[in-house]
C-alpha cells in the first residue's frame, strides 16, 4: 500500500542561519520516505518572499522537489509574476496557491485576490508548468458562510486549473470522508490529500485552532489535559495521530501532507509506524 501513497512535507521559512540549519537537516532525515515534494509557506502579503524564494531555490539546487506557497496579499501582479519567473528558471514545477491574508496594518489598501482568481493568473501567464495545489477545508473555512458554499469554492479553484489540494489539519477522520463525499457529489474528481498535524505541544495547538476552526475532538482534550507529563503527551499524541493516518489511508485517502513545524521527531515515527521507511 505504502507503494502508492503520496506523501509530502510542509517547511516554514527559518528566520536565523539556525534554524535555516536545522531545516535542511529536517529535510535530510525527511528525504528517507521518498517524499513527492516538500512545500514552504508564504507569510501574509509576501512578509516572508524572499527567505521563501531563497529556501525554495536552495532546495531545488539539490535536486528536491519542491512547492512554494504563493499568494497575492499586499503584492502586484509583476511582483507575483516576478516569483514565477524566479521559480520556473529554477525548475521548480509545483505550486501551492492560496488566498493568503493581508499583513497587518493594511486595511483597505488592497484587495485581496481569491484562490481561484489566483490559479487563473498562474495557468494564464504559465500555462502548464506547474503543478498546482489548492487548499480545502473538510470542517469549513472559519470564513465560510455555509458547507456547500466552502465545496463551490474549491470547485472554483479546480475549474480555474488547480491540479489536487491539500486540506486544513483535522483529528476526525469522519469529517474527511464526509467531505470527499460531498465533493464528489458536486463533481469534483481531483485529489484532496489530507493534512497531518502531529501533536507536540497541546497548548499550542488547542490555541492555534482556535484561530483557524480547526476541531479538537471534546475526548481528546479532554485526554490531553489531564496529562502533566509531556512525555505522556508525546506517547498519546503519536498513538492518536498515527491511528489517523492509518483510518484515513485505510478508507482510500491518496496520501498524507505532514504540516512537519520543521521538526523530525513526530513525524518520522508516525510514518514508521504506518510502514513507511521500513
Amino acid at each position: 500500500m505504502t507503494d502508492s501513497i503520496r506523501i509530502s512535507f510542509e517547511f516554514f521559512p527559518p528566520k536565523t542561519p539556525e534554524g535555516r540549519e536545522k531545516l535542511y537537516k529536517t529535510r535530510e532525515a525527511l528525504q528517507a520516505f521518498n517524499p513527492e515534494f516538500f512545500s514552504v509557506t508564504y507569510g501574509a502579503g509576501g512578509t516572508t518572499r524572499e527567505t521563501t524564494a531563497d529556501i525554495v531555490t536552495n532546495l531545488r539546487r539539490d535536486g528536491i522537489s519542491i512547492a512554494p506557497h504563493l499568494s497575492f496579499g499586499g503584492d502586484n501582479e509583476e511582483t507575483v509574476l516576478g516569483l514565477l519567473k524566479q521559480y520556473q528558471e529554477a525548475g521548480v514545477d509545483r505550486i501551492v496557491a492560496l488566498r493568503g491574508d493581508m499583513p497587518s496594518g493594511m486595511g483597505a489598501v488592497a484587495q485581496l485576490v481569491y484562490a481561484n482568481e489566483l490559479v487563473a493568473f498562474v495557468r494564464r501567464h504559465t500555462g502548464d508548468h506547474f503543478h498546482l495545489e489548492v487548499a480545502a477545508y473538510p470542517e469549513i473555512h472559519p470564513e465560510s458562510e455555509s458547507y456547500d458554499d466552502d465545496i463551490r469554492y474549491l470547485k472554483g479553484k479546480f475549474e480555474a486549473g488547480a491540479d489536487s489540494a491539500l486540506t486544513q489539519y483535522f483529528y476526525n477522520p469522519d469529517a474527511y470522508f464526509y467531505f470527499i463525499d460531498q465533493c464528489e457529489k458536486a463533481g469534483i474528481d481531483a485529489p484532496i490529500i489530507p493534512g497531518i498535524m502531529p501533536i507536540t505541544n497541546f497548548a499550542n495547538l488547542a490555541r492555534f485552532s482556535r484561530n483557524c476552526g480547526a476541531e479538537i475532538p471534546r475526548w481528546l482534550r479532554h485526554r490531553m489535559e489531564s496529562y502533566r507529563d509531556p512525555e505522556d503527551i508525546r506517547k498519546l499524541g503519536l498513538e492518536v495521530v498515527s491511528d489517523l493516518c492509518e483510518t484515513l489511508l485505510e478508507g482510500g485517502a491518496p496520501g498524507l501532507h505532514f504540516y512537519t513545524m520543521n521538526q523530525v521527531e513526530p513525524n518520522t515515527t508516525i510514518l514508521r509506524n504506518l510502514g513507511f521507511g521500513q
